[in-house]
C-alpha cells in the first residue's frame, strides 16, 4: 500500500562510494567536540583526558552536501568557520562496543567539512545554551566520497586544509585525542550505531573565518580530499 503524503517527503540523504554506483544512505551525523588538543587551547578551552570523556554534538542529515558544493554564505553570521575533519563510517548496527571490536563496525572513512556560525556558538557556549544555531547549519556539512575500508582503523595519517591556496590547517590523525577505536566505544554506550551513522571525529589547530567567494579544500592521508566554495550571502 501506497503511503499518501501531504506533500512529497525529502529524499533519502546519501553519499557516492569510491569504486561502486551504489550510494551509502546516511542516518545521523555525529560531531566529537574538542578532539584535538591544539584546537581545544586555541578555543580556550583545554582538554585533561585523565579526568574528562568526549563529548558530542549533532546536526541533522539535511545539512549535509557533498565535496565540490557552492554554498551560501549563512545568514545571521559574520563570523563563518571552516573544520577539517576525519569521517567514520559505521557499516553495522552496534551498541555498547568494546574498544577492541570497534574495527568491525566501520564501514569505511571521508574527508569532511564542519562550517560552523562561531560567533552563534561562542554566545551559546558562553551562556551555557544549546549549540544549535552555530553547528547545525543548512548545507554545513560536508563530506566527499566514502572510501571503503571495511575494518580498517585508521590511526595515523596527515590532514590539512587551504582557504585559496593557503594551508590554514596541518596536522596528523595521531593527534587525536580519543582515536577512532575510543570514539566508536563510547558513543555507543549512549546511542545504537546504525549503518549510515556518520562520526566527523574533531578539527585540528588553525581555523578560521572564510568570507564569500573562497575556495576550501581539504585532505585526509590515505582518504581523499574535500572542496567547498562559499557562495554569496543570501
Amino acid at each position: 500500500m501506497t503511503t499518501n503524503y501531504l506533500w512529497t517527503p525529502p529524499a533519502v540523504q546519501s553519499l557516492p562510494v569510491r569504486g561502486s554506483e551504489q550510494r551509502l544512505p546516511i542516518h545521523r551525523l555525529f560531531f566529537v567536540g574538542r578532539n584535538y588538543h591544539a584546537h581545544a587551547v586555541e578555543m580556550g578551552r583545554p582538554v585533561d583526558k585523565s579526568v574528562e570523556r568526549p563529548f558530542y554534538f549533532t546536526k541533522a542529515p539535511s545539512t549535509l552536501v557533498e565535496s565540490g558544493a557552492t554554498v551560501a554564505y549563512p545568514p545571521e553570521t559574520s563570523n563563518y568557520h571552516f573544520e577539517m575533519e576525519l569521517v567514520v563510517a559505521i557499516g553495522k548496527p552496534g551498541f555498547r562496543i568494546a574498544a577492541e571490536q570497534a574495527h568491525e563496525y566501520i564501514y569505511g572513512y571521508a574527508c569532511g567539512l564542519d562550517m560552523t556560525r562561531r560567533d552563534l556558538q561562542l554566545v551559546a557556549r558562553d551562556k551555557g545554551r544549546p549549540w544549535d544555531l552555530g553547528k547545525d547549519v543548512e548545507q554545513s556539512s560536508v563530506a566527499s566520497e566514502i572510501v571503503p575500508m571495511p575494518g580498517v582503523v585508521i590511526d595515523r595519517g596527515a590532514i590539512a586544509l587551504s582557504v585559496n591556496g593557503q594551508f590554514k590547517q596541518q596536522s596528523n590523525v595521531d593527534k587525536l585525542i580519543w582515536d577512532i577505536r575510543e570514539i566508536i566505544a563510547d558513543l555507543s554506550l549512549f546511542y545504537h550505531l546504525q549503518p549510515g551513522d556518520l562520526i566527523y571525529t574533531g578539527t585540528p589547530e588553525g581555523v578560521g573565518a572564510v568570507l564569500p567567494g573562497d575556495r576550501i579544500a581539504g585532505s585526509v592521508e590515505g582518504v581523499g580530499s574535500v572542496a567547498l566554495t562559499v557562495g554569496a550571502a543570501e
